[in-house]
C-alpha cells in the first residue's frame, strides 16, 4: 500500500492556477533615517516611541534628564512598564564600560547624537561599491565581505 505523492497534490498538477509570485510574499523593511534627530516629547506616548526608535537606533544618543544631566551612549536595553516610572533604558556610556539605568520619568529630551553605526551598509550599498571599484580598474576585486576589525 502507498499514500498519495507530492506530485500527486492539486498544487503541482497540470493546469493548477497557484501562482508562485503571490505566495509567501512579505513587504521589504525600510529603515527610518534617525541620526541627527531630535524628537519632541510632548507626551507620553510621543516619549515612549522616541524611545523605543532609540533602542533600535544603531549609534549613540544623548538623552537629558529633567534636572539638566546629560547622558550620552548606546541603548542596549529597555524595559517598558505600565507607567513612565516602571519603564526605563540601560545605556553603555560614551568612552567607557559604565552602564546606566534611566527611567522614562527622568527623561526631558533625547537627541540621535551618534554616527548610525550600519548606515549605507545593505547588500545593495555593497554591490554597488563593488562594480564603481570594478569600473575603475581597480585590482584584486573578488566578493569578501570587508572585515570587521
Amino acid at each position: 500500500m502507498t499514500g498519495p505523492r507530492h506530485a500527486d497534490r492539486p498544487s503541482h498538477t497540470e493546469g493548477s492556477p497557484t501562482n508562485p509570485d503571490l505566495l509567501e510574499v512579505a513587504p521589504g523593511v525600510v529603515h527610518e533615517t534617525v541620526q541627527g534627530w531630535i524628537p519632541e516629547l510632548a507626551t507620553e506616548e510621543e516619549l515612549r516611541v522616541a524611545m523605543e526608535k532609540a533602542f533600535d537606533y544603531r549609534g549613540d544618543v544623548t538623552l537629558t534628564s529633567k534636572n539638566g544631566t546629560k547622558i550620552e551612549g548606546y541603548i542596549f536595553d529597555r524595559v517598558t512598564g505600565p507607567s513612565l516610572a516602571t519603564s526605563f533604558v540601560r545605556v553603555l556610556l560614551k568612552d567607557s564600560s559604565q552602564r546606566s539605568k534611566i527611567a522614562y520619568a527622568d527623561i526631558a529630551a533625547l537627541a540621535f547624537t551618534g554616527r548610525d553605526a550600519a548606515a549605507g551598509k545593505s547588500w545593495e550599498a555593497w554591490i554597488r561599491k563593488y562594480w564603481e571599484k570594478k569600473a575603475s580598474g581597480e585590482g584584486d576585486l573578488n566578493l569578501q565581505p570587508e572585515s570587521l576589525d
